[in-house]
């Protein structure tokens, strides 16, 4: 396993980090329950929240500089990097602001002798995909950390200097060392990692296959896990929806992040054959209006997909999706791929089982969510949901 940074929008290869060894990897295990025991845990709300506020005032006042680090690594659009430093600060905030009220031990109803406390547990494990790289991050070191929990943190191989970057940004803060640990470790110091009884939890953010293989690791030990395994989206455009509007809504959701984002609008579906029509005519021609160019000039409004791996999954994606069925409405080519829209499915087909937050827009799952919109009877979106 190679932890590298590779600018996606030239293919150069800009560095390269090894793996931990087996040595550091338990001497920073050994630091992080250390901590742990003797300092964290230990600590009070407060104490936790002013180093966690610190960092998110860091983030603030660096932001262009953790904004090139994400451009660099993925490809992310310089103005969509810069959002996401200012929402993991936000994040980091929100929990350091709130945390004493959520800590904060509750009685339970007629049983006055009773309480409910949320207690610390030790070392967790946390393993993060390459998307949104301080975003995910950000969204487990916040409550984690203020409940007094610490953290060993596996990144994507892709984003290396973002995770790094993170790392330092806790040491800057205030953090005692152990408190936030990053490591380059391999697939099989995970397992390892997961089976040592200093680590009391684990959570991920990827694909069903690495979540069933991390849950599998974790159920075996009897250790907690929070695994977040993506979706399949639909974004259902129902008859009283402004058109302009669902238009504009759907090119957005489908490309935020290069359509690289879980909760993108992976499907599409309108009611109504007419408006089915004018939609897809619309939707065409706001997809042909994107022009590639680089991340990091503010003015492009299509960046790189974020790696070659990336562009060739999307690239089997719609070739399976056309031998289902599909009929390519809109394709055009630069360096990499712009974006595509397969559209008018005649069957079952491409990929309805797996997300790898694929940025064509397509047809059919056996996920189920709505992203709709009723003025007339709110009740329609929470029907159009169910599964039945």
């Amino acid at each position: 396993m190679s932890y590298q940074t590779v600018n996606p929008a030239t293919a150069a290869l800009v560095e390269t980090f090894p793996p931990i060894s087996e040595y550091e990897l338990e001497r920073v295990l050994a630091i992080a329950h250390n901590t742990f025991e003797t300092d964290w845990r230990k600590r009070t709300v407060a104490d936790r929240a002013r180093i966690i506020s610190k960092a998110a005032s860091i983030l603030r006042e660096q932001v262009d500089e953790f904004a090139q680090i994400i451009t660099l690594e993925m490809g992310k659009r310089i103005m969509e990097a810069q959002v996401e430093v200012m929402l993991s600060a936000s994040i980091l905030d929100y929990y350091a602001s709130r945390a004493e009220g959520y800590l904060r031990p509750k009685p339970v109803p007629d049983v006055p002798s009773a309480e409910i406390r949320i207690e610390p547990i030790g070392v967790l494990l946390g393993i993060e995909p390459w998307n949104f790289p301080y975003y995910q991050i950000a969204r487990v070191a916040g409550p984690q950390l203020m409940v007094g929990n610490v953290l060993l943190l596996k990144h994507a191989e892709s984003v290396p200097q973002s995770a790094l970057a993170f790392a330092r940004l806790f040491e800057e803060a205030g953090a005692p060392r152990g408190v936030y640990t990053n490591i380059f470790a391999t697939i099989e110091q995970i397992g390892r990692i997961i089976d040592d009884p200093r680590v009391r939890g684990v959570t991920l953010t990827g694909s069903e296959r690495a979540g069933a293989s991390v849950a599998q690791r974790a159920g075996r030990n009897l250790k907690k896990a929070v695994l977040e395994l993506g979706g399949s989206d639909p974004m259902i455009v129902l008859e009283d929806a402004p058109l302009d509007w669902a238009v504009s809504s759907a090119t957005a959701g489908r490309m935020f992040n290069c359509g690289q984002c879980c909760v993108g609008s992976k499907r599409i579906i309108v009611v109504g054959q007419e408006r089915s029509a004018a939609f897809l005519e619309g939707f065409a021609k706001q997809m042909a209006s994107l022009q590639s160019g680089d991340p990091a000039d503010a003015d492009a409004t299509l960046g790189p997909l974020s790696s070659e791996r990336a562009l060739n999954l999307l690239l089997d994606q719609i070739e399976r999706a056309k031998a289902g069925g599909a009929i390519v409405v809109f394709s055009s080519r630069g360096r990499g791929i712009s974006p595509t829209q397969p559209g008018h499915p005649r069957r079952r087909g491409l990929g309805y089982r797996y997300d790898e937050a694929e940025p064509a827009a397509r047809a059919r799952s056996r996920y189920i969510a709505c992203q709709g919109r009723s003025d007339r009877e709110p009740s329609v979106a929470l029907r159009c949901g169910r599964a039945d």
